[in-house]
């Protein structure tokens, strides 16, 4: 008998340099990460209990529960999960810092009576986390601990609306070339802004008019989350 498919969010995370640091730092920061999922779950109002999460090793995949809004996935939970690492890192040493890279999609899969969830959006979401633009972007932006990437179809049914704690200003549309999935994606970096595509991204006022059609401004969250945001399209490409 075929198991049912469902439409579900899904949201997957990795811990961006945990080669390296040995087991005993490992086992740490991968407890941290999960009691900040947790935490940062339950605070956006979505039943931890209920998810179906696979671990990943340096990370973990989540599917939420079905009905699950996909605009709760974004605020309050990634500008929660966001602010529990930050304050985390202040005390942690290097060894047990976390920077995350994190991925979002939606789409219909199949879920068996065992828990275990297939297809295709699955391979998508993978793509997302791998792919080099939320790569770079953290890599560029130091000084920031998370970095964000969504699926097209996440960005259509949970960012443009604007809802609140969500500014679509904040996201940036970026080329997406990983395995065997080639498109669109759009990138955001909590409480630092969607980097410039090559450089360091500049320290910019409210007052500064930078060369060209972009154009930066600083703005605050409700939840004290401060984004850097800009206008134009960046395209990166690249392969893992």
């Amino acid at each position: 008998m075929e198991e049912a498919r469902e439409y579900r969010a899904l949201f997957a995370v990795d811990i961006a340099g945990s080669s390296g640091r040995g087991d005993v730092a490992l086992d740490q920061i991968r407890q941290t990460l999960s009691t900040a999922l947790c935490a940062s779950f339950t605070r956006s109002g979505v039943d931890w209990e209920a998810c179906l999460r696979h671990d990943l090793g340096d990370g973990m995949r989540v599917v939420a529960p079905a009905g699950t809004p996909e605009t709760s996935l974004i605020h309050p939970l990634v500008h929660e999960l966001t602010e529990h690492l930050r304050a985390h890192n202040l005390l942690a040493g290097a060894p047990t810092q976390i920077r995350l890279r994190m991925a979002l999609h939606a789409g219909s899969v199949q879920v068996d009576r065992d828990g275990t969830v297939t297809g295709r959006p699955l391979e998508v979401l993978a793509r997302l986390l791998d792919a080099e633009p939320v790569r770079a972007a953290l890599a560029e932006a130091q000084e920031a601990t998370t970095a964000l990437l969504v699926s097209e179809h996440f960005h259509e049914t949970a960012v443009c609306e604007g809802r609140p704690g969500i500014d679509p200003a904040s996201f940036r549309q970026v080329g997406v070339r990983e395995k065997e999935f080639t498109g669109s994606a759009w990138l955001h970096v909590p409480a630092y802004g969607a980097p410039r595509a090559t450089g360091p991204a500049p320290v910019r006022t409210a007052t500064d008019r930078p060369a060209g059609n972009t154009k930066m401004i600083s703005k605050a969250s409700g939840h004290g989350v401060i984004y850097a945001l800009g206008n134009g399209t960046i395209n990166i490409d690249g392969k893992k």
